[in-house]
């Protein structure tokens, strides 16, 4: 009998294959205290396992094929540099010295430490982070019980054309499993912003996360489908549903290989409007992804990983040095550096935090309230970005502004560091754009004073939608309402695009709307034509602006923003956003 299993849609596609399940292969590890004499060898012991798992790591990076798409390595390099951080280096030391605890516990204590911090986060994305805090850990836990890796981790040809099934992967496991041919991934656990995730999309490798206690439904080497685009397992399935899915497959396999060929073409709609699309990076190694793709800018750094796990904030010359490196990677592609986003929410210095966490941290200090607060935070940052201005077209761009007189402090600031720069004959572009984040409905209200002040906008959706709906996107009970497509949301965005277009500055969206095919007709219509995107969705985006009439979709538009009926809005919507130009 068939059984269909919903979880969460992370990497779109179907797969087809016979199951093959991860056994559970979790530690059970000692916890003792050390006599005196014991600690420095306890220390080595350490040291060592950090060494194997990172020796380990730079294996699987070294054999990983010319043909894989550029930007994959860089999951590993974040794993490396995890490893090489002081918090998994110095700070468990310093408990095997002071509390005399065997390896195993200094680890898992710390692993508690950091985790505890990620499970903070409301952003989503951050907060899956601690996946990969687990990740880093299991693998020196696993050296320093001398235990072979995982099974998902030592794969050979006989998973070629399988569906794993795990509890959850680590990004070094999916690209192994992806070298040996396995075609699909389900996972218990998991979300679609996590490394694993993003990751997936990358490689092409279907992928459904998010089923919880799907083992006992799942017999070794059963045959299963993976739909990565609606979330949906299949086991058991009937001859003709096999036969619909394998069409589909013939079908995206077809449409991917044209959307290459737009990689050089240019952005515009079937009526000529141009259009510009961005792409969103975390990491310098995402560079290249950039320029593969052909996006014509960096419309979003987020700078937060520079802040991350460690026990003082950046310094200027490390600022200076990230950003010209990127500036050097892209080429003379435009970069966007997102000023640090931290704060209540987003930890990373229990100094200004304290240890007790906010009633509601996406409510609190954070992003350009705490860089206002703690100069020690911000003036490094700023320096940073207007030194690396003169290597290159850079811009800064402030988040989370909700008065005018934020925008007027850090011009102030930028100003003094100009004044100052000039005085000591440093180099640095006078006209850098500075640009700020429309995430807060006041900002979008008031975007038209925003808009004089400031060289540019862009529209944070993630936050936008939050706080205009009044929910919290993590909390289960109510993140059924975190809808793009809320009337209000839609108002907030079109005052913004607006008020934009009124001060002659651009504007863009960085949001995860941006990146979705089935808001791209209703965006172009609302007048955006800047989309800023992870670059692995860039191609996709622009077939979709290129089958679309900017003239068409504004008409909707404009029916949709000026009609009071919520049923004709909505079937203007559907209209707009689900009867998607075919693939082909």
């Amino acid at each position: 009998m068939t059984l269909s299993l919903h979880g969460i849609a992370v990497s779109p596609g179907v797969a087809i294959g016979c199951v093959h399940i991860v056994e559970r292969n979790r530690l059970d590890t000692a916890e003792y205290r050390l006599k005196v004499s014991e600690i420095d060898g306890e220390i080595q012991r350490l040291l060592s396992a950090i060494t194997q798992a990172k020796e380990h790591l730079k294996t699987i990076r070294e054999h990983i094929p010319a043909s894989t798409p550029s930007g994959i390595a860089s999951f590993i390099d974040t794993h490396l540099l995890m490893l090489d951080d002081a918090a998994f280096n110095d700070e468990p030391v310093r408990l095997i010295r002071e509390q005399r605890c065997n390896a195993e516990w200094a680890i898992k204590l710390q692993r508690d430490s950091l985790v505890a911090v990620f499970e903070q986060m409301d952003d989503p994305y951050l907060r899956t982070r601690k996946d990969d805090v687990d990740h880093v850990i299991d693998r020196v836990l696993r050296n320093l019980s001398r235990e072979a890796p995982p099974h998902q981790e030592a794969p050979d040809r006989r998973l070629k054309d399988m569906i794993v099934f795990a509890d959850d992967l680590a990004p070094a496991d999916l690209i192994l499993i992806q070298q040996h041919g396995v075609k699909g991934f389900v996972t218990e656990f998991g979300g679609p912003t996590s490394h694993l995730s993003i990751l997936a999309r990358s490689l092409g490798l279907p992928g459904v996360v998010g089923i919880h206690g799907a083992r006992r439904y799942f017999a070794k080497n059963e045959l299963l489908v993976v739909d990565g685009d609606d979330g949906v397992v299949i086991a058991d399935a009937s001859s003709k549903l096999l036969e619909q899915y394998r069409g589909r497959q013939k079908k995206r396999r077809n449409y991917f290989a044209k959307l290459r060929v737009l990689k050089d073409e240019p952005t515009e709609t079937s009526d000529g409007v141009v259009v510009h699309l961005h792409a969103n990076v975390e990491l310098p190694e995402e560079c290249q992804s950039v320029r593969d793709v052909g996006a014509t800018a960096v419309g979003l750094y987020r700078t937060e990983y520079l802040f991350a796990n460690r026990a003082s904030y950046p310094e200027e010359t490390e600022h200076f040095d990230t950003y010209c490196k990127m500036l050097e990677a892209l080429g003379g592609i435009p970069l966007t550096v997102r000023t640090a986003d931290v704060g209540s929410d987003k930890t990373v210095d229990k100094r200004f935090s304290g240890d007790s966490r906010a009633a509601n941290p996406a409510l609190g200090l954070r992003a350009v309230r705490l860089c206002l607060r703690e100069p020690s935070l911000f003036l490094p940052q700023l320096r940073g970005i207007i030194r690396a201005s003169a290597f290159g077209p850079i811009r800064m761009m402030i988040p989370m502004l909700s008065s005018i007189e934020e925008v007027h402090e850090v011009i102030g600031i930028v100003q003094e560091i100009r004044s100052e720069f000039t005085r000591k004959k440093m180099s640095y572009d006078e006209k850098m754009p500075i640009g700020g984040m429309i995430e807060v409905p006041a900002a979008a209200l008031c975007a038209g004073e925003f808009a004089r002040e400031l060289d540019f906008l862009s529209i944070g959706t993630n936050d936008l939608i939050q706080y205009a709906v009044a929910i919290d996107r993590v909390n289960d009970e109510v993140s059924y309402l975190y809808n793009p497509l809320n009337f209000g949301v839609l108002r907030l965005i079109s005052i913004s695009i607006d008020a934009a277009r009124s001060e002659g500055i651009p504007i863009s969206m960085c949001g995860e709307m941006a990146g979705d095919p089935r808001y791209t007709r209703l965006l172009v219509g609302l007048g955006l034509k800047e989309f800023s995107v992870h670059p692995t969705g860039i191609l996709e985006i622009k077939r979709i602006i290129k089958d679309t009439s900017a003239a068409d979709s504004q008409q909707l538009v404009d029916t949709l923003m000026s009609d009071e009926e919520p049923e004709r809005r909505q079937e203007l919507l559907d209209s707009l956003c689900f009867d998607l130009p075919p693939m082909e």
